[in-house]
């Protein structure tokens, strides 16, 4: 440890390092450095040679040194640094503070990554962040924000809103994800903003030349995590803040819901109809509708005489039940209201700044608030769901929980209302609802998650939550919201669902068809389609709208939707692969294109921008909605070099060129590849699959509860780097982490003879897969000789081999 008295030339003030005489108070630590200067001080830590705490405060008033969002772990890590006359370095980043405190951060090779365009500007209890903007910069995270994927010229407010109707402009929404990625040419860096008051970042709206985040009031506390590669940053996020646990397998089904379904025979009507027209399902949902006046943890019994009856016969049918579970408990004192009895008993309600309970009207009339930030509150609000669990129902979703008040035009609690906190890692203490706000959703949903636990310690928790916070995803999934039965809101989906799942939140979805209006039939049978690909498939609608369930605009809509659907679980396999891919290093189901692709573009941008409607369903499977899907004009498919399958036929695809930028005398080559232009038919969604997939596929079943019956199908789609792997397990349990899992993984080749060869790797793992034998099919390949076992297929040629729990090589001539 080490203190240095460095000289510089520099005024604090309006920008960085100008002209004026000032000294700086530099102290060396082993894992970063302390400066101070004017009363403020900066301390950046190295926690990981590519993750830096940054932290800055006024006088000596640091605040407390705890999080919501990061976890214990990762903010308690630290790396030894080596000391810098300016600041320090690490194996890939080098650290630089100026007389005014301004950062600079730098990679190995001396690239700027981020650099602070002015000196912190404090504004009475809070500040703003700004940083130096390139005209190559580019945005992307901050959750389920609406507007383009790209959030390059706009700026957002964190602040978690009922936005019902929510249109393509709203701002703000339901979640507040205080993390984004910038990337420019040198690469990707991430920021996460670690403050839950209300806080504002602008990406160039205000002035084009920087970026800034700013909040009224809290903690001057942010981490930045280095890439280069957008992919190393998501995981890097991931550590700090939690992965997305391994959901059960049946949350990956396909999900039926309304506003709602009532009364019980309605519920036993819909799931009997799912099962005779053989569509595929996996969960109902019960809106408040099946609850005594709105009241939550209560049966309508007039509507529901024998509701464990139900569960069972869903159960039987191998469908589960999700019941909402909203936070407001309705205030009954003295009318035998169990969950209000035993909250007011155990002092577990939000309180006025008057030290009363805060009575709020949502659906239930006057409703008070469990306090969530305490411990002990959230350990009673899982007591709430025993009896449910004893009943069957299967998971839980929790609506309302921005927390939303019948209150206008706030529609929240007042700024206020008094919250306890008692947290391990934090002072007790009690904090204004300002400050509570944005992370009331994320403790309802953890409450539920670890209610879920304690009553089911081998069983994995599936809770659906609509308000969130950073590391929201270690507790719940997530959906978009209230959204509408436009083409719009179709398109939108496609970029909300990317940017939550850079921001921490890879299990989400959209509802299909859209929430509110009345979605055309071409309209539901397209969403029908797109949902397919997305890693939460629920099909949900609210009160006043016509049908939106699979059969609703005749046989030949329904088929078309059923054939999607179908696909989905053929597609298992490779699904369940990335969500436990997902689980391990935090990566997305649904990614952008420069996830796997950070150079596809010949001028250096993310190749999003120019084909926003594409998505990547994991690394190998391309998809390509229309970017305009109401219009049925021809589009062009943007395919990253290399070589490209078409999912549906196995049609090569080969891309020699890179996606052509906006810079016409960068696209005037002269030489330029056609374009792939497609004009896909209602019944048609173009999908390709990333030559070298080795893609895992099953027997088609009726939900995930079902056994396949047949072989597990390899489908090979040749080229470089061939590989691919399967992950099961009992799809249920935690089993799968003491060693009760199968994994197995598979390369493949062809030499310049023809002749194919797969090799099997010996599985992990002591689960026994449903599947005794493989069907291997190479796509687009035919052998030479006569007497290669196996036969033609549709997509090329196919062969049976028995499986075996040892190495395996098959070859083909």
């Amino acid at each position: 440890m080490r203190k240095v008295i460095l000289l510089f030339a520099a005024a604090f003030g309006g920008s960085c390092s100008i002209a004026s005489s000032a000294a700086t108070f530099m102290h060396h630590t082993a894992t970063g450095v302390r400066a101070s200067y004017r009363g403020s001080t900066i301390r950046v830590d190295a926690l990981r040679s590519d993750v830096l705490r940054v932290r800055m405060y006024r006088d000596t008033r640091i605040g407390e040194d705890a999080s919501w969002a990061v976890l214990p772990l990762a903010r308690t890590s630290s790396v030894p640094v080596r000391a810098t006359p300016t600041g320090f370095a690490t194996a890939e980043v080098d650290v630089s503070i100026d007389a005014t405190l301004c950062l600079t951060v730098r990679d190995s090779s001396g690239h700027v990554l981020q650099q602070d365009s002015a000196p912190v500007e404090w504004r009475e209890n809070g500040f703003r962040v700004a940083k130096k903007m390139l005209p190559t910069d580019h945005f992307f995270g901050l959750g389920d924000k609406g507007g383009s994927l790209d959030r390059v010229g706009q700026s957002f407010v964190m602040w978690n809103t009922d936005s019902y109707g929510f249109q393509e402009s709203t701002d703000p929404l339901y979640k507040s994800v205080p993390f984004f990625l910038r990337m420019q040419h040198g690469g990707a860096i991430g920021v996460l903003l670690d403050n839950t008051f209300r806080s504002f970042f602008d990406f160039g709206h205000q002035t084009d030349s920087e970026y800034s985040f700013s909040a009224p009031d809290g903690p001057l506390d942010y981490y930045l995590i280095v890439g280069p590669e957008p992919k190393k940053v998501v995981s890097g996020y991931a550590w700090l803040t939690g992965a997305t646990p391994l959901p059960p397998m049946w949350a990956l089904g396909f999900q039926q819901s309304r506003y709602s379904y009532t009364p019980q025979t309605q519920v036993e009507e819909i799931a009997a109809r799912l099962r005779h027209d053989q569509i595929p399902v996996d969960a109902i949902y019960l809106d408040i509708d099946y609850q005594n006046k709105n009241r939550p943890f209560t049966i309508d019994k007039r509507a529901f005489p024998d509701f464990a009856g139900m569960i069972r016969t869903l159960q039987s049918e191998n469908i589960h039940t999700v019941a909402i579970t909203d936070l407001h408990i309705a205030h009954l004192p003295g009318e035998g209201y169990l969950p209000y009895d035993g909250g007011k008993a155990g002092d577990h309600f939000v309180k006025s700044s008057d030290g009363k309970d805060y009575i709020g009207q949502v659906w239930p009339g006057p409703s008070v608030f469990p306090d969530f930030l305490q411990r002990k509150t959230r350990a009673w609000w899982g007591t709430l769901y025993r009896e449910f669990i004893q009943q069957g129902v299967a998971g839980f979703w929790n609506d309302m929980n921005e927390p939303a008040i019948f209150s206008y035009p706030n529609k929240t609690m007042p700024n206020d209302v008094r919250h306890r906190i008692e947290e391990p890692g934090f002072k007790t203490r009690t904090a204004t609802h300002l400050e509570a706000h944005n992370i009331f959703g994320m403790e309802n949903s953890r409450a539920t998650y670890e209610g879920l636990l304690a009553l089911s310690p081998n069983v994995r928790p599936f809770v659906l939550t609509r308000a969130s916070y950073a590391g929201g995803q270690r507790y719940a999934a997530t959906w978009t919201g209230d959204n509408s039965s436009t083409w719009n809101h179709l398109r939108l989906a496609t970029s909300q669902l990317i940017n939550l799942g850079l921001s921490g939140f890879a299990l989400s979805g959209a509802d299909v068809g859209g929430f509110t209006g009345s979605p055309s039939p071409d309209l539901l049978t397209r969403w029908t389609e797109l949902g397919a690909f997305q890693p939460i498939y629920r099909n949900h609608a609210s009160k006043g709208t016509r049908p939106h369930e699979v059969w609703s605009d005749g046989p030949v809509h329904e088929e078309i939707r059923k054939r999607y659907i179908e696909e989905r679980y053929r597609l298992m396999p490779y699904l369940y692969t990335l969500a436990e891919e997902m689980s391990r290093n935090g990566l997305p189901i649904v990614r952008p294109l420069f996830m796997e692709f950070p150079d596809a573009t010949d001028d250096g941008a993310p190749a999003d921008l120019y084909a926003p409607n594409e998505f990547l369903f994991g690394a190998s499977i391309l998809v390509s909605p229309a970017p305009s899907p109401d219009e049925i004009a021809p589009y062009e498919v943007h395919l990253p070099l290399g070589t490209w399958y078409d999912y549906w036929t196995g049609l090569r695809v080969e891309r020699t060129q890179l996606i052509k930028g906006r810079d016409p005398e960068i696209r005037d080559t002269g030489n330029s590849q056609a374009p792939i232009m497609v004009s896909p038919s209602l019944a048609d969604l173009p999908v390709y699959v990333r030559g070298g997939t080795i893609l895992p596929m099953a027997p088609l079943t009726q939900s995930t509860s079902e056994l396949p019956e047949g072989p597990l199908t390899l489908k090979v789609f040749p080229g470089e780097h061939c590989n691919g792997d399967v992950f099961l397990d009992d799809g249920k349990s935690f089993e799968y982490r003491s060693g009760k899992f199968f994994r197995m993984y598979a390369t493949c080749s062809i030499d310049e003879s023809g002749r194919f060869q797969l090799h099997i790797g010996k599985p992990e793992g002591a689960f026994q897969p449903w599947f005794h034998e493989l069907k291997i099919v190479v796509v687009g390949w035919h052998p030479k000789e006569q007497r290669t076992i196996g036969k033609p297929d549709a997509m090329g040629w196919a062969v049976t081999v028995p499986f075996t729990r040892s190495e395996q090589t098959i070859e083909l001539h």
